[in-house]
């Protein structure tokens, strides 16, 4: 028997939703009856994913955005409600981590750049923020809404050498609580914010980095990674997306200022 969640017709914007783990969520909220707005700074990869959500017959649109720009928020803002109608639901997905602002055997803490450092809180935070701030305007006169940022695992544990990202997590970590009060407190008890914090997944964008295609084993990265993770191995897209839709739906209404790790036991686990 399948669960109602409650998302027929609802209108979810989703940045960065031509990647991955978005890109999941976003097909899984078109599955579930939701109208979906695409915000990404490459065309190319959120038109793929708008295509495959039409093909499966549900509706989704387009849009080219730069979270980290004020005026591009604005404006895929304006155009979904425009296309959409409205806006019920926003999920932060755009973000990455910046090998110039990541730690190396060539390039030192002490020798990275504060314009690279001042990229990646950009993108990581800063991209967050402003779309909270325009669609949250949306919400707040509504009196109604969801936000669900997606974080890492980096904001509650730093990892090492990723020192920005894990930084800007951890910013986007605080916001969420404290985003989650002053909406309630502020405008209406009905507007959540809460996060989920997902570890090691398994993506084109990392594949590479974890496992050696040609050896058919993992990397020394992805070794030491699954020695830290209990449940011993690496997560899926798809399995972030459960949690994603338990948290924008009505069956978490009682949820927010959470953040949710879903990492396979590597936050609980002390190495010993």
């Amino acid at each position: 028997m399948s669960l109602d969640l409650g998302l027929e017709g609802k209108v979810a914007v989703i940045t960065g939703g031509g990647g991955a783990i978005c890109g999941a969520i976003a097909e899984a909220l078109s599955r579930q009856g939701a109208l979906v707005s695409i915000w990404d700074i490459s065309p190319g990869r959120g038109s793929a994913v708008a295509g495959r959500i039409a093909e499966a017959g549900g509706k989704a649109i387009s849009l080219e955005c730069d979270v980290t720009q004020a005026g591009s928020v604005q404006a895929a803002v304006g155009q979904t409600i425009d296309r959409l109608e409205a806006i019920d639901i926003l999920v932060n997905g755009a973000g990455g981590s910046l090998k110039e602002a990541t730690t190396s055997e060539e390039r030192e803490f002490f020798d990275l750049a504060p314009e690279a450092m001042q990229r990646g809180l950009a993108l990581n935070y800063l991209g967050v923020l402003l779309p909270c701030q325009w669609v949250g305007r949306v919400f707040a006169r509504r009196k109604a809404g969801v936000v669900l940022n997606i974080s890492s695992i980096a904001g509650l544990t730093p990892l090492t050498r990723a020192v920005t990202y894990s930084d800007a997590k951890a910013a986007v970590n605080s916001l969420t609580r404290w985003l989650a009060v002053h909406m309630a407190t502020t405008y209406s008890p009905a507007i959540r914010v809460n996060a989920l914090a997902p570890g090691f997944i398994l993506t084109e964008q990392n594949r590479f980095l974890l496992q050696d295609e040609a050896r058919g084993c993992l990397t020394q990265r992805g070794q030491r990674i699954l020695e830290s993770v209990p449940m011993a191995r690496l997560g899926k897209a798809e399995e972030v997306v459960g949690a994603a839709l338990w948290l924008v739906s009505e069956h978490a209404s009682f949820v927010t200022g959470a953040v949710i790790p879903i990492d396979g036991g590597f936050t609980a686990y002390g190495g010993v």
